[in-house]
């Protein structure tokens, strides 16, 4: 004989998506924050070494065998 398929029940759901009242000053404090950190660069930026263990896992997954002189990615490099 076998299973047999439970039967299923047919639900009615209403789903509504209501937004709360923003508070404007609160937005607008926080379109000025997001503005600061992201339009952030430091003056004198310099190189990060990454980890010794983060350097062989990108050596053994190929990650470093990438030729930067390469004409195909030159106009990735610009």
């Amino acid at each position: 004989m076998g299973n047999k398929p439970a039967k299923q029940e047919r639900r009615e759901e209403i789903i509504l998506k209501i937004v709360p009242p923003l508070d404007q000053a609160y937005a607008q404090w926080l379109a000025r924050d997001i503005e600061r950190i992201h339009g952030f660069t430091p003056r004198n930026p310099s190189a990060v070494k990454p980890p010794d263990h983060y350097i062989e896992y990108m050596r053994l997954n190929g990650g470093l065998d990438v030729d930067l002189d390469d004409p195909d990615l030159a106009h990735l490099l610009k």
